[in-house]
């Protein structure tokens, strides 16, 4: 176990919150913590499309007289958050990365998990960057430029919730909303050292829908799997816009993380099964996180899914979303674009009904498979990445060979289109400093345990890594 953190800024939102109920600080305090740690994070990284300093302060003023009456709104009370600036928040602009965006409005609804974090009084700090509409895996856009590592700024936080990533890892806010339609909450969060989950499809309500489909998820960024819980139990609430939610959660999830981990059937596999070169580093340290698990007494095999990579019908989904979302726009708009979006949505819009019906059918195949893996294993576990954070400011590292973002990342996005929980946890740092993660994969409906399995790692201190630069 390690020493409590003692800095405000550096507590969980489970401490903050019995901090305030015990009354040791107040939520004025955490919040001016927090913004002070966000101009540091937003010099350092440019993690920040704005930060809304006089409304956190005001709202945490409130939240500070609801404790001191202990009355307070919900378990997230005075809790400072960020949110991604996909996600729609009353009062706030979201201009999605692009220069495309009139950022006049109004912006008068907040998205449906933005709506259940105000109910429960969490404080909102700003709105952290994207790449332009979500569209790739590293964090740069035409509008706000490039998002860099909080353990190095020359390196990519990732994407496309890059900027919740780095906020987080810099203490700017421990938990961030960010959103996931091929890895987008996974892969920024190994690359800056934290915590996040891609629950299962419809778990966290969405509005408006996404131009991805089925394919985009809202997921909680945090500072370890516990926080998670509590933000999950919040966010998961019911909301009457998303058709495709799946209503109340039959428990808390944060009540569900003492389960045993002791035999829990584990399928550990380095690569799916496909010729992914994974760097010797990330072996090592995925390995050795797994060999934690079986010290909880899990049971665990080294095993495949027998699964073939569907990067192709993952790029029909994708592209012909981004084509979507570009759809309105007139020629003066478009050549405003990002040139990398601009490419696949030319690619998008060139694909016919039956391409896409094609790339559905070997979705529903892939889900098929991955339901049959399940039946003999709770849990697969891979790397998040088989790679570390490279250069900011590039689609793909130099000299890769890659053409595209999923080029790099083929362990996050086949489990979006199959709807699992997928979560991500640091689990070493490679001989740079730069941060590791092993991804818990679970069956339809298994947040719980993938959060209990998440929870264990954390509790033995398997995903204690040193903490990043002060910016």
């Amino acid at each position: 176990m390690t020493t409590e953190p003692t800095h405000l800024a550096d507590l969980t939102a489970a401490r903050l919150t019995a901090g305030y109920a015990a009354g040791e600080f107040s939520p004025v305090e955490a919040a001016r913590a927090a913004l002070e740690r966000a101009e540091a994070a937003q010099a350092a990284t440019n993690c920040f499309a704005r930060i809304d300093a006089e409304p956190a302060l005001a709202a945490a003023g409130e939240s500070a007289e609801r404790w001191r009456r202990g009355t307070p709104s919900g378990p997230l009370d005075g809790v400072p958050v960020t949110v991604k600036d996909l996600i729609l928040t009353r009062g706030t602009p979201t201009l999605r990365g692009s220069r495309t965006v009139r950022a006049e409005g109004p912006w008068e609804e907040d998205a449906p998990s933005v709506a259940r974090l105000r109910e429960s009084g969490a404080v909102f700090l700003g709105k952290t960057t994207t790449p332009e509409f979500g569209w790739k895996g590293v964090t740069d856009s035409p509008r706000h430029g490039v998002t860099g590592n909080p353990y190095d700024p020359r390196r990519t936080s990732g994407g496309s919730s890059g900027g919740s990533a780095a906020a987080v890892a810099l203490g700017a806010g421990p938990l961030s909303l960010g959103t996931d339609g091929g890895g987008s909450v996974r892969i920024p969060a190994s690359f800056c050292g934290i915590f996040a989950l891609k629950a299962t499809y419809g778990r966290v309500p969405m509005y408006p829908a996404s131009p991805f489909g089925t394919l985009a998820h809202v997921g909680p960024m945090t500072r370890d799997a516990a926080d998670a819980a509590l933000m999950l139990d919040v966010i998961s609430g019911a909301d009457p816009r998303d058709w495709s939610q799946l209503g109340p959660a039959a428990g808390s999830f944060r009540a569900a993380l003492t389960g045993p981990v002791a035999g829990l059937r584990v399928a550990y596999s380095p690569s799916l099964g496909w010729d992914v070169p994974v760097a010797g580093e990330v072996a090592a340290a995925v390995r050795s996180a797994v060999e934690v698990l079986a010290g909880l007494g899990a049971h665990v095999e080294e095993a495949d899914p027998g699964i073939a990579d569907p990067v192709a019908a993952f790029h029909v989904l994708w592209f012909s979303g981004a084509a979507r979302v570009v759809e309105h726009l007139d020629e003066a708009d478009r050549a405003l674009l990002d040139p990398g979006l601009a490419e696949i949505v030319a690619q998008g819009a060139g694909y016919r009904a039956l391409d896409y019906l094609a790339a559905v059918d070997t979705r529903m195949a892939l889900g098929q498979a991955m339901g049959r893996f399940h039946e003999s294993y709770d849990l697969l576990v891979t790397p998040t990445e088989p790679i570390t954070a490279f250069e900011a400011g590039v689609e793909v590292p130099a000299g890769s060979g890659h053409t595209r973002w999923t080029g790099w990342t083929p362990f996050t996005y086949p489990f979006n289109m199959t709807q699992q929980p997928a979560a991500t946890v640091p689990c070493g740092v490679d001989g740079d400093g730069l941060p590791i993660g092993v991804q818990l994969v679970g069956a339809r409906h298994a947040d719980a345990l993938v959060l209990r399995a998440a929870h264990a790692l954390y509790e033995a201190g398997a995903a204690a890594i040193p903490a990043p630069p002060a910016p």
